[in-house]
């Protein structure tokens, strides 16, 4: 992969919480590479440092060591103004969408917020016709949720609000850490739609983090496997389910009854 096809690496990136005998790795020397306008997952079962290499990539969390390279420029470090103009780039939608709102604050607002990460000035008719647009986009009436509270919406509505906030900021990477996993299984498939509609509309970039292997190989061109803080398999999603390497990752298939071996034989 040449580095005009990456948009974001990591080089021996390390998280080690606590010190001395209590110290835990969470993330022990990872280096991957993620493509432009590609859709990749990582998968990893609970405690498998998925989560913290994600807030690291989004720099929620600052690495013990390692570097992030965003766009060719190391992002390791960058506070302020950098850091806002880095999260005007990078965003993320978390698994609890109720966790991601003020519950004080409308949509209208929760969105209108979003503006804060623009070094541009828009006026507020141009702030309105956005907001509109981004509601739209995810199959929202504006005037029938634009004042609604968080309490007065669904999860799955909550989380199509904050789709729209992604759709509004129109960042180049998204991460999106189990965006499904507390959504009911009917309208799981809309929203995963919806997210992928973000690459094939605005290009954006989708990062998946995810325990269910099943849906990182339906959504997914590219799996990254994590297991005790490494990256212990990582390739095309057909060919890891079909030709799986690692013991770990033979085990998550074999927990996902439709990736058996019977059924990819189908």
């Amino acid at each position: 992969m040449s580095s005009n096809d990456e948009i974001i690496k990591t080089e021996n990136l390390t998280k080690v919480f606590g010190s001395g005998k209590k110290a835990i790795k969470a993330v022990d020397d990872v280096s991957i590479s993620i493509k432009k306008k590609e859709v990749i997952s990582l998968v990893g079962q609970s405690g498998s440092g998925k989560t913290t290499l994600a807030r690291m990539l989004l720099r929620l969390l600052k690495p013990t060591a390692g570097k992030i390279i965003f766009e060719g420029q190391d992002v390791t470090n960058i506070e302020g103004k950098e850091k806002k103009a880095y999260w005007r780039k990078v965003q993320a939608i978390f698994q609890d969408p109720y966790a991601s709102f003020n519950i004080f604050s409308p949509v209208k607002k929760v969105l209108l917020d979003a503006f804060k990460l623009f070094d541009n000035k828009f006026t507020k008719e141009e702030k309105w016709r956005m907001v509109c647009e981004s509601l739209e986009a995810v199959n929202f009436r504006p005037d029938e949720v634009a004042d609604k509270f968080p309490f007065e919406l669904s999860g799955g509505q909550r989380q199509r609000v904050m789709i729209a906030r992604a759709h509004l900021i129109k960042p180049e990477l998204l991460i999106a850490d189990e965006p499904t996993s507390m959504i009911d299984a009917n309208l799981r498939s809309g929203i995963l739609e919806l997210l992928l509609d973000l690459r094939d509309t605005e290009g954006t970039t989708i990062m998946f983090v995810t325990h269910d292997l099943g849906l990182a190989y339906y959504v997914s061109e590219r799996l990254l496997i994590m297991h005790e803080g490494k990256i212990v398999e990582e390739g095309e999603a057909d060919k890891i389910i079909s030709e799986p390497d690692h013991p770990y990752t033979k085990q998550l298939i074999a927990d996902v009854p439709k990736l058996s071996e019977e059924w990819l034989l189908e």
